[in-house]
């Protein structure tokens, strides 16, 4: 068909914008089109929307799938060939492009600590996410001894980030860790529409990097994920696999922290 396919769990989502932007721009060499697919964050709806999807294209791309890995196993057989992106699943077969999103978190808690945080606030990722699991795991392990952490249910999008700004600074936390970008602007935003100075009163930091980030007042600071690079990688994958050649070993790869404007040395 000279088609392939992307899932990603939310196109809203500027991150999975950029991703397919990669991996867009990567096949339009190649003489291929893009078909996108978006689960709406419903984990139950991947399965068969992964598996309509293939039907309908020569190859899948699997961007942060909210699946079970024993599902992803499972169903793997009746995807091929795909590549899976911004995730990683011990044992299976298909191509793999990830993120080392603990490394990004350790670099975050490092410098909130360097900064004389003693109490963080994070407001956690949608339940499904692996990526938020591993953000969460490396939280809880890194922030021992440094500073005390509370975790609050919040989601992926601005409106979540908004709503959960005030219950984070209810907490008495003095620095609030967003799952992604989109939930630390959204703080932001609620912080400006209250009138809580960033940084002076709390610093907020993101996770991504997207364009928005580096427009933001203050601008915030991140983890910065190379997102086209990762649609363009997985594109090598695939585009190996269709011409019936060995793809390109898996790669992990290693975020940077970007500092800017919403962190500051804790005043109180």
């Amino acid at each position: 068909t000279e088609l392939v396919s992307i899932l990603v769990p939310d196109l809203g989502n500027p991150m999975f914008q950029s991703v397919l932007r990669g991996i867009s721009r990567a096949a339009g060499v190649e003489g291929y089109r893009v078909l996108v697919t978006d689960s709406h964050e419903m984990p139950l709806e991947e399965p068969f929307l992964a598996q309509e999807t293939r039907l309908r294209t020569d190859g899948l791309v699997l961007c942060s799938p909210r699946s079970h890995d024993q599902e992803l196993l499972e169903l793997a057989g009746k995807l091929e060939p795909f590549v899976l992106v911004n995730r990683h699943v011990e044992g299976l077969l298909a191509p793999m492009v990830a993120v080392d999103y603990a490394a990004g978190i350790r670099a975050l808690v490092a410098h909130l600590a360097g900064l004389g945080h003693r109490h963080v606030a994070y407001l956690s990722g949608p339940m499904a996410s692996v990526s938020n699991q591993e953000r969460l795991d490396t939280l809880h392990a890194s922030a021992e001894g440094r500073f005390e952490l509370t975790v609050l249910e919040c989601g992926s999008m601005h409106e979540d980030g908004y709503e959960a700004a005030d219950r984070a600074l209810g907490t008495g936390a003095t620095a609030i860790i967003g799952y992604n970008d989109l939930v630390a602007l959204g703080a932001l935003g609620k912080f400006h529409a209250i009138g809580v100075s960033v940084p002076d009163e709390v610093s907020v930091v993101g996770f991504d990097d997207i364009a928005f980030a580096r427009y933001a007042s203050p601008m915030l600071t991140t983890v910065a994920v190379p997102q086209e690079a990762l649609g363009e990688e997985a594109w090598q994958r695939l585009s190996a696999v269709l011409r019936g050649e060995e793809p390109p070993a898996d790669v992990c790869f290693t975020p940077r922290l970007e500092v800017r404007q919403s962190t500051a040395r804790v005043s109180r």
